[in-house]
């Protein structure tokens, strides 16, 4: 039986449906949305164009959560008790990659953790973030609010993408890697990090949706900045070796079986300021010292 149109599927729609429509998008249902897989370039150019110039994704279907307190460091103190890394060693402007690990030390969700001076600010997948929001409240004590935000993510990966934002937003180009910062972009208020799920030097945003699709358009008139859809966004990650939850990564894996014993902290391990103290630490920590009986590994 042939699969189901997209327009007879419930779905969701990013604030950039009517850009990606435009723009000649095949769209496809992934994680309850109308998602771009490709546009008319093709798959194989939008994925050798991320990696000479410039690929621009709509990931508006990522999770993004807000985490506050009095005091930001309650925050981050609250939230290691979920995660085996050093949340109150991260410094305002930065970022790090983070996991959320369960009682049998399998890996819940992974996530990025951004400290933007009075708040956190988690990045989680889309497939996971309603469950990722439900845990931080069933988690978190009450003097920690848990707020998930409507706003637009899009993702500037490639060489060329400093030079690109830096048109829009010069303060870009001094951003290194893992930086953070809120800042406005042709009047909206943004934030921006420089990280890179494609492996990538590259960006991400996070935009009013009011403001995403003219920020997206004026990104798109630089001639290195093509559109990419979830197919070479998948194909991108792979080449790169990096971890998709619910593919690579699952509660099933252990961060030491899935090769991401590195997102393990210095503090939180034996010999760390603050060992232990989150789900499943006793499997993970025992594995770091022992080995676990397997391990993902990449093949060329």
């Amino acid at each position: 039986m042939p699969a189901p149109a997209v327009e007879s599927i419930s779905l969701l729609r990013t604030p950039l449906h009517d850009l990606h429509l435009r723009l000649g998008a095949r769209m496809v249902p992934f994680a309850g949305y109308a998602m771009p897989v490709q546009y008319p370039a093709g798959l194989l150019k939008e994925h050798l164009h991320t990696r000479s110039a410039a690929g621009l994704f709509d990931v508006s279907h990522m999770g993004q959560i807000v985490l506050r307190a009095a005091d930001v460091a309650e925050a981050a103190r609250a939230l290691e008790a979920l995660v085996p890394v050093d949340i109150l060693g991260l410094k305002p402007g930065r970022q790090r990659y983070a996991l959320f690990t369960d009682a049998a030390g399998g890996i819940r969700d992974d996530l990025m953790v951004a400290h933007l001076g009075n708040r956190l600010v988690l990045v989680v997948n889309a497939a996971n973030k309603q469950a990722d929001a439900a845990h931080l409240r069933a988690h978190l004590p009450g003097s920690v609010t848990v707020e998930t935000l409507s706003r637009a993510l899009i993702a500037l990966q490639g060489p060329g993408a400093e030079a690109a934002l830096a048109r829009l937003a010069p303060e870009t180009a001094a951003m290194r890697f893992m930086d953070a910062r809120a800042l406005p972009i042709l009047g909206a208020d943004c934030l921006v990090t420089r990280s890179g799920y494609t492996g990538e030097d590259g960006y991400e945003i996070s935009i009013p949706e009011a403001d995403a699709e003219r920020i997206a358009e004026a990104l798109l008139t630089d001639p290195s900045v093509l559109p990419v859809g979830l197919g070479a966004r998948d194909s991108l990650r792979l080449e790169a070796g990096l971890c998709l939850h619910g593919s690579d990564i699952d509660e099933t894996t252990t961060p030491v079986e899935a090769s991401l014993a590195w997102a393990i902290s210095p503090a939180r391990r034996p010999t760390g300021a603050r060992p232990g103290g989150f789900p499943g630490a006793a499997r993970i920590l025992a594995e770091l010292e022992a080995g676990p009986a397997r391990r993902r590994v990449g093949l060329l």
